[in-house]
């Protein structure tokens, strides 16, 4: 007994990494809830845990030896598609495989379309007074119905009165930009953020930020410090009451500053909008939220505070992910060089001397098959959380009301059932017989789907294909010589992003 003891004290202290004296306080903590836990307990019937659950954490310390979408994709092949993972003193349910996950996000998806308890984004997000956090129902529907289409108005669309030239001059200063290093190694990941952040800034803000602009580096900077801090706080999620202690909390609180810093800046553009607001033309995303705020006809007791909730969601879920794809697909081109060469020859027959436009997409269809090869080997997004809305049968199981649910997209892309030799990077999946590509191919939901489907998905489609086919036009990306090749692992944290790599961009 006392030997567990001592091993059950040395694994949270492998996991937090707590000193001595205030690990002895966290384990009075963890006696505590473990007590009110069986005494509380009631008999469900669940889908079956993994083997490595232990008292108090679960299976924390099993899920902390690989990436979670590795781990839970691992035990999918010995537990099957549907299971229950222990998150510290929480049951989540995790639904692997094409039909499982299709049947909760797509088939049944009002039963699943909440959010579950976070502690570090109700705290980012006002307790879900934005749009991703806020739980199902009538103010989130609202919410995004609203943005979608103010962002609709704004040029999220294809045709007349597109954001479509300003994504094609925001690509053209990134190749401007990536044409300085003169074939030299560089990292490309912060100028590519700058690129497609500035997308979204034009249609939240209005105005775009130069590469060297102080307040929009912060800004980026904030960003990427809360999608770290996300995934390394996601322990204060699981035991809230950890926030008190320093050692512990250092990521979250790291996180929840940077994201205070975000919020200034936009209750600063909101001020600013106010004073200039042109209620019959309006120019941008802020606008059409102010507008709102005076005439309260399309979202029920919309504040300012809501506004500025809404429009921190647009920037970090509207450049985060676009951004580390089209990273993935730059470091999947510098290891495959034969698919890169088919790639220019295709550009230099369809477009020629110029450069791509949407017009050209349909045309190109070795292009749009890279770009969705790279969205499904390296899913930014491998896990989606939602939870239920009411008690849930699924495979036999029941499934209580408000319970969490992770959708693991990374077991639909790897699936070999799908997907044959899933870990090669291999563009012509995307291809029919004829070179058609395949859109929407089984057990493939890059923006997840249903109720909670990404709002910005055709704004990142469109920035996808501009950024990278006109990246691909002008160069051709290498692996730095005498270089190892970048490492195709990845950093889980909010998003699933390559580890920082260094390419050198060779003029076409």
């Amino acid at each position: 007994m006392a030997g567990a003891v001592q091993w059950l004290a040395e694994s949270v202290q492998e996991i937090l990494q707590i000193p001595g004296p205030t690990l002895q306080t966290f384990l009075v903590l963890c006696a505590t809830l473990l007590l009110a836990y069986v005494i509380f307990k009631r008999s469900r019937n669940l889908p079956p845990y993994p083997a490595g659950r232990v008292p108090v954490l679960g299976h924390l310390l099993a899920l902390r030896r690989a990436p979670a979408h590795l781990q839970l994709t691992a035990w999918r092949r010995q537990y099957g598609d549907v299971f229950t993972v222990r998150m510290g003193m929480e049951d989540v349910v995790v639904l692997n495989g094409y039909a499982a996950v299709k049947d909760a996000l797509v088939d049944r998806s009002e039963l699943f379309a909440s959010t579950p308890k976070n502690y570090l984004l109700a705290m980012m997000t006002g307790s879900g007074k934005d749009i991703i956090y806020a739980p199902w129902g009538t103010a989130y529907k609202q919410r995004k119905k609203f943005a979608t289409a103010a962002m609709r108005n704004l040029g999220m669309k294809v045709g007349r009165g597109s954001i479509e030239e300003k994504i094609r001059e925001e690509a053209d200063c990134l190749r401007n930009r990536v044409a300085e290093n003169n074939g030299q190694p560089f990292d490309i990941a912060l100028d590519v953020a700058v690129a497609i952040s500035n997308v979204i800034c034009s249609m939240v803000f209005g105005k775009r930020y130069d590469y060297e602009d102080e307040t929009f580096r912060e800004l980026r900077e904030a960003v990427s410090t809360i999608v770290v801090g996300l995934g390394a706080g996601q322990i204060i999620s699981v035991f809230p009451l950890l926030r008190f202690v320093p050692f512990v909390n250092r990521a979250g609180a790291t996180a929840l500053e940077a994201a205070s810093k975000g919020l200034d800046v936009s209750r600063e553009e909101i001020s600013r909008h106010r004073e200039h607001l042109d209620r019959e033309n309006p120019r941008d995303f802020l606008d059409f939220c102010l507008l709102e705020l005076e005439q309260q006809g399309k979202v029920d007791g919309l504040t300012e505070e809501n506004i500025v909730y809404m429009t921190a969601d647009l920037f970090v879920a509207g450049s985060d992910t676009t951004i580390n794809t089209l990273l993935w697909s730059l470091l999947y081109m510098t290891l495959n060089p034969d698919i890169q060469d088919k790639i220019h020859e295709e550009l230099d027959a369809v477009v020629g001397e110029g450069l791509p436009t949407l017009a050209h997409r349909s045309q190109l269809p070795y292009v749009n098959a890279c770009l969705l090869e790279a969205m499904r080997i390296r899913a930014v997004s491998p896990l989606i959380r939602h939870a239920t809305t009411q008690e849930v049968k699924v495979q036999g199981y029941n499934i209580p009301n408000g319970t969490q649910v992770l959708m693991n997209l990374h077991s639909l892309n790897m699936d070999p059932a799908y997907w044959p030799d899933p870990d090669r990077f291999d563009p012509e999946r995307f291809l029919d017989k004829e070179m058609n590509v395949i859109n929407k191919p089984v057990s493939f939901m890059p923006f997840g789907g249903g109720r909670r489907v990404c709002l910005g998905e055709q704004l990142a489609r469109m920035e996808l294909f501009l950024f990278f086919s006109t990246l691909l036009q002008s160069f051709t990306f290498k692996t730095p010589e005498g270089a190892p090749p970048p490492s195709t692992d990845g950093v889980f944290g909010a998003a699933l992003a390559p580890h920082p790599f260094q390419l050198c961009a060779m003029p076409r």
